[in-house]
Order: C-alpha cells, then sequence, then structure tokens
C-alpha cells in the first residue's frame, strides 16, 4: 500500500513541491498552532451544530458542510491566509495564472456510519474543457480532529494526477491521509481522492481551503458567501484572495449600477469599491 509523505511545516517550499509534483499530494505536520487550533475550533462550532447533512451520496448523508468560512470565522481567515500555503500555492500555480484567489472554503464534518464517497478530481468542477497540463488549484484540509482510518480519513491515489483521466485506481494504490489534528493535507486538483468512510464511534472534522487560478470562476460564490459589506471589513490582501480585484488585465470590471446623476458613467476596478472617499 502507497503512503502518504509527511513533512515538517518549516520544510522549504521547493521540498513540499517536490512532493506534490511527484505523488499529487503531502501532509505537514504541526502546521496549525494550538491556540489558532483552538480559536478555529470555537468559531466553527455553532455554525456545524446548525448545518444539515448533504443530500446525496456525493455530498455525504452523514456528512456536514459548512462553507462561507472567511464571512463566518476570523481565526479561519488565518488559515486562509497562511504564508506558507500561499507560497506554495503561487509557486505551483504561476505557470498557468499571474494570481491565485479562493475556490472554497468549508468545514466537513463526518459522521459515524458515513460511507466512502465517490472518488473524483476537483479539477472537473470546470468539466474536461481545461488542457490536462493546466493545473486548475491547490487545495487544503486542515485536521481539527485527528484523521485516522476508522474516522475517515480522506483516501488519496499518490501518482494519479498524471494518469490518464479513463484509469481507474485499484485497491492496492490507494492510502489514506492519516494525521493528527493540527496537520494540514494539501493536494492538487488533478489527484484522485474521496472522503473516507467512517466506521468509528467519533467524528472527522476538517477545514477544507482551496485555492485557483486568479481567471477561473471560483466554485463557492465567495459574492454571495463574502459580500461587499463584510469583505470591507477585511484586509486588502484578504480582499484581493476573495476575488475583489482584477483575475487578469479588464478580468473582473464592474458598471456601478447607481443612477448616472449619482456617480456618472464609467467603468471600475472592484478594488474602487473599498476605496475611501
Amino acid at each position: 500500500m502507497p503512503k502518504l509523505e509527511t513533512l515538517p511545516a518549516s520544510s522549504s517550499t521547493d521540498a513540499i513541491l517536490e512532493v506534490i509534483r511527484k505523488d499529487g499530494a503531502c501532509i505537514l505536520a504541526d502546521a496549525m498552532k494550538p491556540k489558532l487550533h483552538a480559536e478555529v475550533s470555537k468559531d466553527l462550532d455553532p455554525f456545524i451544530l446548525q448545518t444539515k447533512f448533504g443530500k446525496d451520496d456525493f455530498s455525504g448523508t452523514k456528512t456536514q458542510r459548512c462553507g462561507a468560512l472567511i464571512a463566518r470565522s476570523e481565526s479561519c481567515r488565518e488559515l486562509v491566509m497562511d504564508k506558507k500555503i500561499l507560497e506554495l500555492t503561487r509557486t505551483f500555480l504561476r505557470p498557468f495564472s499571474k494570481k491565485i484567489q479562493v475556490n472554497t472554503t468549508q468545514a466537513i464534518n463526518i459522521h459515524p456510519g458515513e460511507g466512502e464517497q465517490l472518488f473524483h478530481r476537483d479539477r472537473f468542477a470546470w468539466g474536461k474543457f481545461l488542457p490536462k497540463e493546466i493545473e486548475t488549484q491547490l487545495s487544503t484540509i486542515w485536521a481539527l480532529s485527528d484523521f485516522t482510518e476508522e474516522n475517515g480519513a480522506t483516501r488519496l491515489v499518490p501518482g494519479s494526477q498524471s494518469w490518464d483521466w479513463k484509469r481507474e485506481a485499484k485497491p492496492e494504490e490507494i492510502c489514506q491521509a492519516v494525521m493528527p489534528a493540527g496537520s494540514v493535507l494539501i493536494f492538487t486538483g488533478s489527484v484522485i481522492h474521496s472522503g473516507g468512510r467512517n466506521y468509528s464511534q467519533g467524528q472527522r472534522l476538517g477545514v477544507n481551503i482551496t485555492y485557483c487560478l486568479g481567471w477561473l470562476r471560483q466554485e463557492e460564490n465567495q459574492y454571495l458567501s463574502c459580500p461587499p459589506e463584510v469583505a470591507k471589513e477585511l484586509s486588502d490582501d484578504l480582499r484581493k484572495l476573495v476575488g475583489y480585484s482584477h483575475g487578469d488585465y479588464a478580468l473582473g470590471y464592474y458598471s456601478d449600477p447607481s443612477p448616472l446623476e449619482e456617480i456618472g458613467a464609467g467603468i471600475f476596478s472592484p478594488e474602487d469599491l473599498f476605496k475611501q472617499p
């Protein structure tokens, strides 16, 4: 059986990306400080309690998925802005885009009795239209609880990011991202993976934050999940990651819908929304 490599969080960007390019994924140990771990857990608890289970086998009929984390949690904003993860993502995606953006933010809580999720590649959220050579995203799952074989640790197929898309994984090619709380799993949008089966008596809780190319439509609609009245309170760098910026030249401009006598004609950059008068 293959096994994912676990590296210290202090590892260099080059060392981490070497493993990711080879296997499509790796684990960073002790990536979240205990204080931040406690704050994230505290922030998310009330929202998770109110979140309903999924409606189908893919979402998980015994799995809770709670989004809009940037708007809901200051501590989750720290995870989104993690310097190591952002450096890894920008370096990994730089051949395909000058800019990156937040794609999805969600807490995923797998309850006892949940089955194995269908294997998939995250990049297929955009269909199969993009050339295989273009990597669309880099994803993270921060472990808020221990991830074990019994409680549904994420299943992955190392090396499958370079396979033909029609090839299916054999049982002996599959491994699980077993890791203690505070670790983070990093994986590409092209690697085959899924949530695991939870046959334990406890829940498996993680925070899934993904980043994608600046010119793609985000899977989670950040402009509704984190609207301007919330985004105005964010740092400039985080606002740009959310998507309140040009994805590239001319991508993302807007026209102010206010009456002509109030605002005047013209087109604007998303950043203009937050400029002081």
